[in-house]
């Protein structure tokens, strides 16, 4: 049962606010040397080799370099200007701009952090001003910011991935219809609130003077260059032309041509994008190890063929399985990020999961469409503590935390959906 104490030590450990891969590094260190000895640790140094030669995970520090030159462009700006002008003149028009500029910015930064605090500090302001129900305006930001989980290309597909042994390709296309699914659902949500409530999300009453040929010119303008090198990126993968590997590269290259495009680029700049990146991926892979070594004593005590015996006994077998998983990794959810999910329960369902012969796929998509729910589920989603940092003092911590309920259920109603119907998705269980 050592490792069955171990996973209970890291939960709690990082409930009560340890460092993640302090937590992971130091319960496998204590467990080990009581399970084993100073010897079984003889093997991590081949263990952070595999981690540093692994090619897949080179496009993590790569993408996330790519949105954090975008976000410092002022790209998102620029997109919720004409994009507020071009749907201002319906109610809750400013909303459903925030999901289109979130949607376009998960796709071409991918970087959920930057795109709640960009949108927190300019279309809230302005929704607020416009008499905006304040729960409406605070759920839409926190809800569009995190699609950046889902959306290609995405950090936890990438992690994924290399954790699952899934093409990264693969697992992109098959993400693009549910989250097209997803924004679809935020985008009716709102609609139909407006046309119930109206006050809730009234007009711009002021925007309406401008033409709508200037409307449109000027949403284009904002949209097509973004819009380039999403479709630069994700059609070479998609192609084949190139891996995501070398795709991660060929954005980084594409995000800096936009930047010198918008008049943004200075060396500072990029001196400054690379710093946050190198803090970034240092924080991935810090905790990449620490789960490495947290896995490796679990394994060597026996508690995965425990919790895979345990698993296979489940009754309704892999829908039985499927259900636990999913309803596991939601609570955990609420209390620890993706990131550690993703390195440290990933890989104890993955060999059950493999021998229930469910499809992988499938199954990833399902854990990344889960996974987007921790960005949003107090009391620790990250979304929620990003706009609370940049929201004037009007707007309470009780109003973003009711503001998001409605999108965690329609982002649940999304699993669901995956899950009963893969086929609508393109995928079979």
């Amino acid at each position: 049962m050592i490792g069955i104490i171990m996973f209970g030590a890291a939960l709690l450990m990082l409930m009560w606010g340890f460092p993640v891969a302090f937590t992971f590094g130091g319960v496998a260190l204590v467990f080990g040397l009581i399970a084993e000895g100073p010897d079984l640790f003889a093997f991590m140094p081949f263990r952070i080799m595999s981690i540093m030669q692994n090619t897949v995970m080179m496009a993590v520090p790569l993408f996330i370099f790519m949105g954090v030159v975008l976000q410092r462009t002022k790209l998102a700006e620029q997109l919720l200007t004409s994009m507020g002008r071009l749907f201002g003149g319906l109610p809750g028009g400013l909303a459903i701009s925030t999901i289109l500029v979130g949607a376009l910015l998960a796709a071409s930064t991918g970087v959920v952090g930057a795109s709640v605090v960009a949108m927190g500090l300019i279309s809230l302001p302005v929704m607020l001003a416009h008499r905006y129900d304040k729960r409406l305006a605070c759920g839409t930001i926190c809800a569009s910011g995190t699609l950046g989980q889902i959306v290609p290309p995405s950090i936890i597909l990438i992690i994924l991935g290399d954790v699952l042994g899934l093409p990264v390709g693969d697992l992109f296309k098959a993400a693009v219809m549910p989250g097209i699914v997803l924004i679809a659902l935020y985008i009716v949500y709102i609609l139909v609130l407006t046309r119930l409530k109206p006050d809730m999300a009234p007009a711009m009453e002021e925007e309406l003077d401008v033409s709508r040929k200037q409307q449109i010119a000027s949403a284009l303008l904002a949209i097509i260059p973004p819009l380039a090198l999403i479709v630069i990126v994700l059609g070479s993968i998609f192609t084949g032309i190139a891996t995501p590997t070398e795709s991660s590269a060929l954005g980084g290259i594409g995000a800096l041509v936009l930047a010198i495009a918008y008049r943004q680029f200075s060396f500072q700049m990029m001196w400054d994008s690379a710093r946050d990146t190198v803090k970034v991926t240092a924080m991935v892979f810090a905790i990449l190890i620490g789960a490495t070594a947290f896995s490796m004593v679990f394994s060597y005590s026996g508690g995965d063929y425990l919790l895979e015996e345990w698993m296979l006994q489940l009754p309704g077998e892999k829908w039985g399985f499927l259900i636990l998983a999913m309803l596991v990794i939601l609570i955990l959810g609420f209390f620890i990020d993706f990131v550690e999910i993703s390195f440290i329960v990933v890989p104890i369902l993955a060999p059950v999961a493999e021998a229930l012969g469910i499809n992988m796929l499938w199954f990833a998509i399902l854990i990344a469409m889960n996974l987007q729910t921790s960005f949003l589920t107090p009391p620790f989603g990250f979304s929620l503590f990003y706009l609370k940092g940049v929201s004037p003092p009007s707007v309470a911590t009780s109003d973003i935390y009711r503001g998001v309920m409605p999108f965690i259920l329609l982002q649940v109603v999304v699993v669901l959906m995956l899950f009963i119907f893969p086929s609508w998705f393109g995928m079979s269980s």
